[in-house]
């Protein structure tokens, strides 16, 4: 058997337990599974979000395998994959550097660390660096397509 008879094999045993285990949810119907909902009971729904979490973890784990075997079977993907990394890490460094942790009171009365609110400040600033290292990119892509 090849990999590729596999995988529809158990794309098609996902598919059917999916099928069955919406049918077990759709048939009681909205006010039972409420009803019981309010009890504590999530025995309807369950299997439903128990198999979205499986397929999910299967296509996460799949993606992040076949994407490292591409990476280490080309030298130059891997060094260029690399210098990524680093220039991703630079930003986070120079964000982080940038940022001021402050305790701040939060609406549900706790408090925020200063460590936190530093985190906070760190994603911000690093969401848009990037998104002027982005929109650079294009701009300068864009300029040079012009001259030429």
């Amino acid at each position: 058997m090849n990999f590729h008879k596999i995988v529809k094999i158990i794309t098609g045993i996902l598919g059917l337990l999916g099928i069955v285990f919406l049918f077990l949810v759709i048939l009681p119907g909205d006010e039972e599974i409420k009803a019981a909902a309010s009890n504590g009971d999530f025995s309807k729904v369950t299997p439903l979000i128990s198999l979205a979490q499986a397929i999910l973890g299967i296509a996460v784990v799949s993606t992040l395998i076949f994407s490292l075997l591409g990476l280490f079977s080309d030298k130059a993907k891997l060094k260029k994959a690399l210098f990524s990394v680093v220039g991703l890490l630079v930003v986070l460094g120079v964000a982080y550097a940038t940022s001021e942790g402050v305790e701040t009171p939060m609406k549900d009365g706790e408090m925020l660390s200063a460590m936190g609110s530093r985190l906070v400040g760190t994603g911000i600033r690093m969401f848009y660096f990037l998104a002027i290292i982005a929109i650079g990119s294009m701009l300068l892509a864009s300029v040079k397509k012009l001259i030429k």
